[in-house]
């Protein structure tokens, strides 16, 4: 038994696998540096961890010098999403997993909306294959706003109920139909209790700014956790109504400086707070990192080295009842430690994740497995038919020469919106993207949503702000959260329906058109959401279409995840989805064209 195999070793009966010597153990249970610690592994798990381990060292034992680095137990994600990477469980992990990720807590439900609950199948399996942990939990809500969207498949209470069943499952995925648990929806209220009654986590999702009857309605339905919070209210209320805010620090929603301060100025306990990521993609993995990324940025905030470790780690174990297993360097816990000279600039110099010395340097030790994606999984963009420029022409009726329009705002590093309404011309019945002389850019441009699950053709149209495109250009997207239809944004319809009907013939991904030419294009033809390429490939062909982006004069940061948003019809103010514009404050569908002069 493998309780007898720790006690073993942890006597000097039995030598053990692995021996690290001389470290300085990085103890989050108790919150103290300890120098001088060795520590002991045998099957994986650790077996002692103390002064001195040489009574558990034999002629074939592995031995490390740890010459004074830091002993960090191995960080984990508590939410994130594999298909925002834009690349596979085992390329994400080949990303991550160098820099210090030793668990991640994932949230299929980008697959889900397109494949349902085989998709979500096939990344349970490719993820009990990973040397690293990878938890995985049952999308909540696919489609995400029933009524309001189109998705490709959908998953039922009878679906989830099954899935919780299975191993590798740790609870439900984010919660995002918060109007549906507010208003006692039966669907919703089924999953949460089904979930309660397998023992397992309820992930979170409440992105209103209301913090009122709302609010605590939804926290009334059994929600655990919640990263959609922005400010530093959100974070003190969801704490104090029993929820572990999670905030999040991923290529585009950058949330942590605005709610730390619950932390470093109120004063709250900070062992209620986890971090976490939720999206990051493939190139910020491949050329900035990941939860080290994020351990830095949170330090460089004012939080104490302690105490955003204990927040990737311990608190995030125990959130989802493993800290048995994970998230604290002690017996009977897998050995996932990771070598760290200088934890206020924190970087993995060496990586032990289940025992093995899988990472050093970032150079990976070990061969990852390969996963078979089926052929029916990269099969998945049917328009129906070639998109052409007249599908983008907006017109309006009668002899106007203004209208009123409500325009989608985007907000630059945040996932809400704006709701706009802009006076905006008409020119010979039609609507065009504003060309700004001033601002020397598009005060607006076209937004698309194209059926691409059931070749319908069906196309809805709208207006958004703030990319600052300066060129006669599009950019379109077949990862759009979260139904994942064909998003496109342009100034030019011709180059719209070029972009278009570029993914169609690829199979998907994201694609950059200036004056006719592709200038960028990263493809990702697993759903239409995945590559199974190396990922530094699909980082640089993700580099490829941030490029094009600016090129066309857009200067934001992350422009193509803050465009696969523009369709998430859960997050105030303002979205787009196939069947139109929607109000998400009201949740009403409204028209484009308001008013007319």
């Amino acid at each position: 038994m493998l309780s007898q195999t720790l006690v073993h070793v942890a006597t000097g009966r039995v030598p053990a696998d692995l021996v690290i010597k001389n470290g300085v153990w990085v103890c989050v249970q108790t919150g103290e540096l300890i120098p001088n610690t060795d520590i002991a592994v045998a099957a994986g798990r650790i077996a002692y961890v103390g002064e001195n381990a040489s009574h558990a060292i034999g002629a074939q034992t592995q031995v490390i010098d740890a010459a004074g680095r830091y002993l960090v137990p191995g960080l984990l994600d508590g939410h994130m999403h594999v298909e925002s990477g834009m690349v596979t469980v085992t390329e994400f992990v080949r990303a991550v997993a160098p820099r210090g990720t030793t668990g991640m807590f994932v949230d299929p439900h980008e697959i889900a909306n397109v494949f349902g609950l085989e998709g979500v199948k096939l990344m349970v399996d490719e993820a009990a294959r990973q040397p690293i942990h990878v938890w995985v939990q049952v999308p909540s809500c696919v489609p995400s706003a029933p009524g309001f969207e189109t998705p490709g498949a959908a998953i039922s209470p009878a679906d989830v109920a099954e899935a919780l069943t299975w191993p590798g499952i740790i609870g439900l995925g984010e919660m995002m139909n918060f109007p549906g648990v507010i208003a006692a929806d039966e669907k919703m209220h089924a999953e949460l209790t089904a979930t309660r009654a397998a023992g397992k986590t309820i992930g979170g999702h409440y992105p209103n700014p209301s913090l009122g009857l709302d609010f605590h309605g939804y926290a009334a339905g059994g929600a655990e956790d919640d990263h959609e919070g922005t400010r530093a209210a959100d974070a003190i209320a969801r704490a104090r109504q029993g929820m572990k805010p999670m905030l999040r620090y991923g290529s585009a929603w950058h949330d942590v400086a605005t709610q730390v301060t619950a932390l470093t100025q109120d004063g709250l306990d900070p062992r209620r707070f986890i971090l976490c990521t939720d999206d990051s993609h493939a190139a910020t993995l491949a050329f900035d990192g990941h939860m080290d990324r994020v351990l830095r940025h949170a330090i460089s905030e004012g939080l104490p080295p302690m105490t955003v470790i204990q927040m990737a780690t311990l608190n995030t174990a125990e959130h989802f009842g493993l800290s048995r297993e994970i998230g604290l360097i002690a017996p009977g816990r897998w050995a996932d430690v990771l070598l760290v000279r200088d934890l206020n600039d924190f970087r993995a110099e060496a990586v032990i994740a289940k025992g093995r010395v899988i990472a050093e340097s970032g150079a990976w030790k070990e061969e990852l497995p390969v996963y078979p994606y089926p052929a029916w999984a990269k099969n998945s963009v049917r328009l129906g038919r070639a998109v052409t420029a007249e599908d983008f022409k907006i017109g309006v009726a009668g002899q106007k020469s203004k209208v009123t329009a409500n325009v989608i705002g985007i907000i630059e590093n945040q996932a809400p919106t704006r709701h706009l309404k802009l006076e905006i011309p008409v020119e010979n019945g039609e609507i065009h993207s504003s060309f700004s002389i001033h601002h020397s850019a598009f005060e607006y441009v076209k937004l698309a949503v194209i059926d691409r699950h059931h070749a319908s053709g069906k196309i809805s149209l709208a207006l958004v702000s703030g990319f600052g495109f300066s060129e006669k250009c599009a950019v379109a997207s077949t990862v759009s959260h979260d139904c994942h239809n064909l998003l496109v944004i342009g100034t030019d319809e011709a180059c719209m329906a070029q972009a278009a009907n570029r993914l169609a013939e690829t199979g998907g991904g994201q694609v950059v058109v200036r004056d006719g030419k592709i200038i960028g294009e990263v493809t990702l033809p697993i759903a239409g959401l995945m590559s199974n390429e190396h990922v530094t490939v699909v980082a640089r062909q993700a580099e490829s279409v941030l490029a094009g982006f600016r090129a066309c004069g857009c200067g934001l940061n992350s422009p193509n995840m803050q465009m696969a948003l523009l369709a998430l019809v859960v997050i105030p103010e303002l979205r787009i989805s196939d069947k139109g514009l929607v109000d998400v404050t009201k949740f009403t569908f409204i028209e484009l064209v308001e008013s007319e002069k």
